[in-house]
């Protein structure tokens, strides 16, 4: 009897231990996926972001090009950045510059979005082969006609606004004032990056459940009520990654800010940390100095993305 109630014991736990050794298994499983993909990162990330690290806390020069050792100054690099009141100016109008951009970027992405879902096949697909060209383009290639439309001789954009009664544009040089030439890097950096933010947006659009959005509508939504109360919330997933993209692409941009620069002016006043970073490193030939600033923007990088992270840690202990 007693051996009879043991096997049966052991008949109903063996159940209950398979699912959970094979539960365990397919846990490891996504876990040694992800292995060749850290290793990537780490051999392509690890060894640049190492040495910017050592050379942050060095005199690294243009003597140290050509192989003469390089004096350890520990944190005397970052003490002259905290100290240095031009920095913390570069650093508040990149912070602007971004968060400015990024803003408008995902606002008339998510309209753009709006609009595709709105319109018919044709009118969609014409909007989404001109939104795949201006992505497509080159960047040097986009900035050479920007600067050409903003040019204060023969520009586009004067002649347009000159033919207006009582408005004065003639030769006027929109990339001599910081103020104007932040607003023509807004525009040209909006330009670039909205057609990424529509079609992320279109594509959770698409997942929206059309029941949901009839039964909103029969119970009194507008448009409008239906979009900030249904669909906003809805792809809120697909708006933060999108938005955080965007703040680290913009807080980093470089290119066409130097471009614009070698067509107006390379003051101080015209620098965000990406260039303020290049006159350091490549101008000054203070690689030290370049170096502690690009840890400083990483560090911010990761600052601004930090709430991002938190969130999806709390989803997922949900």
């Amino acid at each position: 009897m007693t051996a009879t109630i043991a096997a049966q014991d052991r008949t109903a736990a063996a159940p209950t231990n398979r699912p959970r050794g094979a539960r365990k298994r397919r846990i490891s499983v996504p876990h040694l996926l992800l292995v060749p993909a850290v290793l990537i990162l780490v051999v392509g990330m690890g060894y640049p972001l190492i040495w910017q690290f050592v050379t942050s806390m060095q005199e690294f020069g243009i003597k140290q090009q050509f192989g003469q050792p390089a004096p350890f100054v520990g944190l005397e690099n970052y003490i002259t950045l905290a100290t240095d009141p031009d920095m913390w100016v570069v650093v508040g109008r990149s912070l602007v510059f971004c968060f400015a951009t990024a803003a408008i970027t995902v606002v008339a992405g998510v309209l753009l979005a709006v609009l595709m879902t709105a319109v018919g096949r044709f009118a969609r697909l014409t909007l989404q082969i001109s939104l795949l060209l201006a992505w497509a383009m080159p960047v040097v290639a986009a900035m050479t006609v920007w600067i050409w439309l903003f040019d204060r001789r023969r520009g586009v954009v004067n002649y347009l606004l000159d033919m207006i009664p009582g408005v004065d544009m003639n030769r006027y040089s929109w990339l001599s004032n910081p103020f104007t030439f932040f607003l023509v890097a807004c525009v040209i950096v909006v330009w670039m990056s909205v057609p990424f933010v529509a079609f992320s947006v279109y594509a959770g659009l698409t997942q929206v459940s059309d029941e949901v959005l009839e039964a909103a509508q029969l119970d009194g939504a507008n448009g409008a009520k239906r979009l900030r109360w249904i669909i906003l919330p809805m792809i809120r997933p697909v708006l933060m990654i999108v938005l955080l993209l965007q703040l680290i692409w913009d807080l980093r941009v470089f290119t066409q800010i130097t471009m614009l620069q070698d067509a107006g002016s390379k003051a101080s006043d015209f620098d965000l940390l990406g260039t303020y970073i290049y006159k350091l490193g490549a101008g000054s030939q203070d690689f030290g100095m370049a170096s502690a600033v690009s840890i400083f923007v990483l560090a911010l990088t990761l600052a601004i993305s930090w709430f991002y992270v938190r969130s999806l840690l709390k989803e997922d202990q949900q």
